[in-house]
């Protein structure tokens, strides 16, 4: 136990006890033999680019709360760390930090060092990739501060990365057994493109923005004379394969199986039918090219159409034209577009509709919705490459059904879910482009013309992983055989960071690997996290945890809203409207941060407030002060027991609390059991505390120093995992063990007394308004109260009426019956 400060205050709480934490091992998890006995937690992996914003805080507090009182019910807290530093962000940060780029052609340099240069420079694939783990190890120790700072209980001992050696191992594993058993493969197919990340995008990254273009109404001639069609892609000219209407719009009927020739490309191509045309949509006859959106490869696949690409991965039209352009008229035209970025491909292409005489009217100004990647600047391109998919299309039910099992807090968020589910539209795209990340651990045998053979992967063994193809060589090789017929090629993509993260069960339980741990702590109890990421990492974790256990991976799912600011826009890096926490955890405490983001209720957007933070400092500074208050009453006597009725109606009262704050936490409904602790925490201070101190100072009040310090065991632990450094810190005051690890208080049995409290707190609160009415001391003395109301209500007065006198230092106090509701009329000297 520490003593007692004269002057308590938060100030150097969070650096005291978080040190002390960690040298005891308080929220190290020591498996305890029984799954029954351990509360399990699927952390999310904040993304290692930068710095932590305040949404973070918010989030992650939410979180910690239910573990810090998961614990104190005697659990056993599986609750680990993780950082997310793969991917196209810590790219971009790296590229932006040190101004490089990575050329995967280059040789390594084991003698690299950064030094000035101007411009961009260029370095190896493995040069990067160590520029990679350099920038995000600072990264990560910066994060690491933030959330010892903010308090969180989390074991520092198994924190992970999910480009570290066990994640790379487990992902490559669960790869290939999925590999083993078909449900993951490679396909040459379309494929949507992020043009300046340039690498393959998956359905769930897409976002849809409000993109300016135009209307081109262009004229194809046809045997019956011209047919207009209505686009804002005419750069995709040379790339039209057929015109499409809807089999049942009358104005297309008589040409459906005749032919149109392409205006100034002069290709013939067929007018078909297809349901997914839209008749109301310019001229409700519409170009399929390949590629120009999702609706083209939808008809392509099932028109059986043929394939003219003419966008290549840099977002540029190719130097050859696509097969079926013959005539030289059309090459001719093609040529002025060959190396053109698409905007000037648009331009070239209008300006030869208009010499031809084939654009009718001019261009009609739109704006339209379009698919951007979420990390990326500009409009997607949908490319023809070989990727690696994981199947989902053919587990839609399966998944719904386990979205059923599910537990959604709050629940109305399954309905997002199962709308994602219903919705997919093709297998997840898993490869990626890019450098840093888990490679693919697959090599090609090289033919004897020089090519690969993607029809034969090898593959390591189990006992390999993780492998780096693009360094290591395949069993039954050489190195020099690396690239020549007869040898080998390593796969030369790595895993979407989704691959990855929807692992982070596996990752953190040990499967594979320490069978026990695994045993005791999968499938988890719950996965928190925002309520913007069900369609990737929450469905993608479940569909792994299916094809690999044909489980859920969890229990429950709790998910946090966004963070809004002062014009009620999301807070995120990409808009530049965040906060950065460290400056409000010294200038307000953790504490009081933490009381602000428990202000946000599961799955609801809550706004930037620094009111709130002012609040939860106040609250946990009073918390200080009325522990030292009530610590300074004499100590009860052995045997002391609760006798007089107000103090027994105060802990029947707080058994309310008790039981309310048990069962919202129990649901993760942690805002409400805030709400009820810390509206009694204020009685307990402002009239219980008044009511009772003369008989808690004086003479020998057993009952009212026993109900206090009860009260205030339970309030502290009540805060705990709210307030968690202000509990430890009162708690240590009269205890030797944490609050952290005291036990969760249940409800004593006392009879109701929640008349007597709310009597109390309206009696005490209208002596104290006639005061402040009168502009008087609170310590100033009343000449006579005098009551009037019901007979019970005033028997229950009658019952703390010493409390009542004491406390208004009232000299006179007078109950007389009335049939009249309850009136009190104070009289104060003169």
């Amino acid at each position: 136990m520490s003593q007692v400060p004269e002057r308590p205050s938060l100030d150097g709480l969070d650096v005291k006890w978080s040190e002390h934490w960690e040298r005891a091992g308080l929220y190290s998890f020591r498996a305890p033999g029984r799954r029954a006995e351990v509360f399990s937690i699927d952390t999310p992996p904040p993304t290692v680019s930068g710095s932590l914003h305040v949404g973070h805080v918010f989030s992650y507090t939410h979180t910690d709360i239910v573990a810090r009182y998961q614990r104190m019910r005697g659990k056993h807290v599986f609750y680990p760390m993780g950082w997310d530093d793969n991917g196209l962000p810590t790219e971009r940060r790296v590229q932006n930090h040190f101004g490089v780029r990575c050329d995967p052609s280059l040789p390594y340099d084991p003698d690299f060092r950064l030094s000035s240069h101007k411009g961009v420079l260029d370095v190896s694939r493995e040069n990067f990739i160590e520029l990679c783990e350099q920038l995000t190890e600072e990264d990560e120790k910066a994060f690491e501060e933030v959330w010892r700072r903010l308090g969180l209980s989390v074991d520092w001992s198994r924190t992970y990365t999910t480009i570290g050696e066990h994640a790379r191992r487990v992902s490559q594993r669960a790869f290939l057994r999925l590999l083993e058993s078909g449900e993951a493969y490679q396909s040459e197919a379309p494929t949507l493109w992020d043009v300046g990340f340039r690498t393959a995008v998956a359905q769930a990254e897409l976002e849809d923005r409000e993109h300016a273009g135009a209307w081109y109404r262009i004229a194809f001639p046809s045997a019956d004379g011209p047919v207009y069609v209505e686009t804002t892609r005419p750069e995709l000219l040379p790339a039209c394969v057929a015109l499409i209407a809807h089999p049942d719009d009358e104005r297309y009927q008589p040409l459906f199986g005749s032919t149109v020739t392409s205006p100034v490309f002069g290709v013939e191509v067929p007018v078909l039918a297809h349901r997914m045309a839209e008749r109301e949509r310019g001229a409700g006859i519409a170009m399929c090219c390949t590629f120009g959106d999702l609706t083209d490869v939808q008809w392509w696949r099932e028109l059986r159409l043929p394939t003219r690409t003419i966008i290549g991965r840099d977002g540029r039209i190719l130097p050859e034209p696509p097969a079926g352009l013959a005539g030289s008229r059309g090459r001719a035209a093609y040529a002025e577009l060959a190396g053109a970025t698409v905007h000037t491909a648009r331009e070239r292409v209008v300006a030869m509709l208009r010499e031809s005489g084939d654009l009718d009217g001019e261009p009609r100004k739109t704006v339209r919705p379009v698919k951007f990647f979420e990390k990326g600047d500009k409009p997607l391109e949908i490319v023809s490459s070989r990727q690696w998919f994981i199947r989902s299309l053919a587990h839609q039910d399966a998944m719904l059904r386990r979205g059923a099992e599910l537990v959604w807090h709050p629940p109305y968020m399954k309905a997002r879910y199962d709308d994602w589910v219903r919705g997919l539209n093709g297998d997840w795209l898993v490869s990626r482009q890019r450098f840093f990340g888990v490679s693919f651990p697959v090599w090609y045998p090289v033919d004897a013309d020089g090519e690969p053979d993607y029809r034969a992967p090898i593959v390591p063994g189990d006992d390999e992983l993780p492998v780096d193809p693009s360094s290591e060589v395949p069993r039954g090789y050489r190195a020099d055989q690396r690239g020549k017929p007869g040898g080998f090629v390593a796969d030369p993509d790595v895993m979407d960071t989704w691959a990855t993260s929807s692992l982070t069960p596996q990752i953190v339980c040990g499967w594979g690997e320490d069978e026990e741990l695994y045993a005791q702590t999968f499938p988890m109890d719950l996965r928190p996290q925002a309520h913007d990421i069900i369609r990737t990492w929450l469905f993608s974790t479940m569909l792994r945890s299916e094809l690999e256990a044909h489980s859920l991976p969890w229990r429950n799912v709790a998910l946090s809203g966004w963070i809004l600011d002062p014009d009620r826009k999301k807070m995120s890096k990409s808009k530049g409207n965040v906060v950065t926490p460290l400056g409000l955890l010294e200038q307000f405490s953790p504490d009081a941060v933490r009381y602000w983001a428990a202000s946000g209720r599961p799955g609801t957007d809550t706004a930037f407030d620094q009111t709130q933070m002012k609040i939860g400092r106040r609250l946990a500074t009073k918390l200080l002060n009325a522990s030292k208050f009530v610590l300074s009453f004499p100590e009860p006597a052995a045997g002391a027991e609760v006798t007089h009725a107000l103090d027994r109606a105060m802990l029947a009262a707080l058994d309310d609390v008790i039981r309310q704050a048990t069962q919202a936490l129990d649901d993760f409904e942690y805002t409400s059991a805030l709400e009820s602790v810390e509206k009694f925490f204020w009685f307990f201070c402002d009239d219980y505390l008044e009511l009772v101190k003369q008989r808690a100072y004086g003479g020998d009040d057993q009952s009212a120093r026993l109900a206090l310090r009860t009260a205030l065991s339970v309030l502290q632990r009540l805060f705990a995992p709210f307030l968690p450094y202000a509990t430890e810190e009162v708690w240590s005051w009269w205890h030797a063990e944490s609050v952290h690890v005291a036990e969760w208080p249940v409800p004593r049995g006392a009879a109701d007394g929640g008349a007597v409290v709310s009597l109390a707190s309206r009696a005490i609160g209208a002596i104290r308004k006639a005061k402040s009415d009168a502009k008087q001391s609170m310590r100033s003395p009343v000449e006579h109260v005098r009551i009037e109301g019901p007979v019970s209500e005033l028997e229950t007065l009658d019952s703390i009426a010493d409390d009542l006198r004491a406390a208004g230092n009232v000299t006179r106090l007078v109950l007389e019956p009335s049939e009249a509701p309850l009136r009190f009329d104070v009289t104060l000297p003169g």
